[in-house]
């Protein structure tokens, strides 16, 4: 049994939905971010970095117990270790997967992250802020679209690319982005929403 550390972040429900898209059970920690609860001894010892997610595994890759934090290094260990469809064995297929999700930890999680900061919940009216990260929104939104406009998913196939992206899409209307102007994002979204493993890691924690 896994124990997922996590929070009701774009980042936490990476990896919830990923366990639940590969099948393994686990058991649900909170870690109430709002509260400091990252900042506490215990959990520092398991995450360094004082962010959700993390996970402890039992059984590691070497039959020892393993700690991992960072939402991407988590995917792929999730992955590799069920062998999953998510993270092909074809080394071609399995670098554009890797571009997408680098795409995503590098551009997607922390130009939102700030487009959501400076656009909702800054405690002074920030324009410049406003401006720079509304338009850096756009245009990785527009990245976005022009790939899904030739491709299925992220990386052809569905993929932990779209398991890493999709969460921080899902807050789209913090980001005051209309999906509408991005038909193809839009048929993506559509898509995974309906996955019914997807539904239910969204709900994690609760």
């Amino acid at each position: 049994m896994i124990d997922l550390y996590t929070f009701g972040t774009p980042n936490g429900r990476k990896v919830s939905v990923m366990l639940e898209e590969v099948g393994l059970p686990y058991t649900t920690h909170v870690v109430n971010i709002l509260e400091g609860q990252q900042f506490e001894p215990a959990y520092v010892a398991i995450n360094p970095n004082t962010k959700i997610p993390a996970i402890v595994d039992p059984k590691g890759p070497d039959g020892a117990p393993i700690r991992l934090f960072e939402s991407g290094a988590i995917l792929v260990y999730l992955a590799e270790k069920t062998v999953s469809p998510l993270w092909p064995a074809d080394l071609r297929r399995r670098y554009v997967v890797l571009q997408w999700l680098m795409f995503q930890m590098g551009g997607v999680g922390p130009m939102l992250g700030q487009a959501n900061h400076f656009l909702s919940l800054a405690k002074v009216d920030d324009g410049y802020g406003k401006e720079r990260y509304h338009a850096e929104a756009k245009r990785l939104y527009g990245v976005l679209d022009r790939r899904l406009s030739e491709a299925e998913f992220l990386a052809g196939d569905y993929s932990i690319a779209d398991v890493a992206t999709y969460p921080w899409i899902g807050r789209h209307p913090l980001h005051q982005i209309d999906l509408a102007d991005y038909p193809a994002v839009k048929r993506w979204f559509e898509a995974i929403s309906a996955r019914p493993a997807v539904q239910r890691g969204m709900q994690v924690p609760e």
